[in-house]
């Protein structure tokens, strides 16, 4: 059984919905985004004992889901700060726990560090009390999704693709465009698989990016009105196709070996358990690209403990420790050393870990807002909260 496969069995099931995610990082403002003037702690104080986190399953194991996965304990050891981890199933619940001002740190997605930044809940971070973000790798520093106005607001964990898996036997010729769960959805009718999230959307949006041009998308979390209602009418027409929205990661796996699904989004993590399960299955990165995840830690402006959470944080991306975790979850490391460490040496290959023409293919998730994050001055884009609303609609 693969190290990712174990993580997913030993959470029981991994879900990993709205678990990641950005644009493809062209600049270090979010165009327009002014969130409260709070100042970057300067020096690092006595540590207090114990640091409060929010995180996905897998990010934060101290060898209790499997006695052999534990970068926790030493953690401790060295610090003396005890950690206590509270798992989160989604973003909206990670943004809903950091506003209680009652947890340290955050392992946020792309789709909420906007929200948390805008709205004061999340700290300016000084990446100079982290000396290991200094081995972080270029293509995920000062991104949309983590830096405002040059400022930053955490250290990057890791990243993934959302790529475009299909069943080897059932889909020929192999697909290479997303065009096999749009325009040619129907043939695999009741088949289709696709991501339970509103922000799947922007593979919408990424689609017509691509296809219809003259609707003028820049980038598919950037969407004005007539942008976003093809982007909704698009799913809206596949969701005829759909046989099963997935976010049960182990789900999703099942349900390619069982034939149920033969096409959809998926992971690299995923892809890797299913042939391990001998489903008959492969993946690619389809021409118009794809939309992606990369997780920031980020520190609460209300944190009891910020000492213990930047020795947290310098923590999880030094090399060995950012090795085993990104072994561990199925993603490619943030940390360029860690690729020598890794207990497989083909991981940071087949995650395209250092492939940065590989990844300016791939749009991070981010928070879509009311500013367009494309750069645009005199267009209003659709909010978050209405894709959330509008994906309701598509599902039902």
């Amino acid at each position: 059984m693969s190290p990712s496969l174990k993580a997913a069995t030993a959470v029981g099931v991994l879900l990993l919905a709205t678990a990641c995610g950005s644009s493809n990082g062209s600049g270090s403002d979010a165009s327009g985004l002014n969130p409260p003037d709070l100042k970057a702690q300067e020096k690092l104080g006595t540590t207090e004992g114990e640091v409060n986190l929010i995180a996905w399953a897998g990010y934060v194991e101290d060898g209790t889901n499997n006695p052999d996965v534990d970068w926790v304990s030493d953690f401790e050891k060295e610090t003396g700060c005890q950690v206590n981890t509270k798992t989160a199933a989604s973003s909206d619940e990670m943004v809903s726990l950091m506003k209680t001002g009652q947890y340290d740190a955050v392992s946020a997605s792309g789709d909420a560090s906007l929200r948390l930044i805008a709205s004061g809940d999340a700290a300016p971070v000084n990446t100079d009390l982290t000396p290991n973000y200094a081995d972080v790798f270029e293509g995920l520093k000062n991104k949309d999704w983590n830096t405002v106005n040059d400022v930053a607001y955490g250290v990057p964990h890791g990243r993934g693709a959302n790529l475009l898996m299909y069943n080897t036997e059932k889909v020929k010729p192999a697909p290479t465009s997303w065009s096999a769960v749009f325009d040619k959805g129907s043939e695999y009718k009741g088949k289709v698989t696709a991501y339970d999230s509103p922000i799947y959307i922007a593979d919408a949006a990424l689609y017509l990016m691509a296809t219809q041009p003259d609707l003028g998308i820049k980038n598919p979390y950037a969407l004005d009105r007539k942008q976003f209602d093809a982007s909704v009418a698009l799913l809206k027409e596949q969701n005829a196709n759909i046989g099963e929205y997935w976010s049960d990661y182990l789900k999703e796996i099942s349900a390619f070996k069982s034939g149920d699904s033969v096409v959809g989004t998926t992971w690299q993590v995923i892809v890797n358990a299913a042939k391990a399960e001998k489903a008959p299955v492969e993946a690619v990165l389809p021409e118009e690209g794809a939309t992606g995840w990369s997780d920031t830690w980020m520190l609460s402006a209300k944190a009891e403990h910020p000492n213990c959470a930047y020795k947290w944080m310098d923590w999880i991306i030094s090399p060995e420790v950012n090795a085993q975790v990104a072994e561990y979850f199925g993603e490619a490391p943030s940390n360029a050393r860690s690729c020598e460490l890794t207990a497989d040496k083909d991981h940071c290959a087949t995650y395209h870990a250092g492939d940065e023409a590989y990844w300016k293919n791939v749009h991070y998730w981010t928070t879509p807002i009311s500013q367009c994050i494309d750069g645009r001055t005199d267009a209003e884009c659709v909010p978050y909260a209405e894709w959330v609303q509008a994906w309701t609609g598509i599902k039902g």
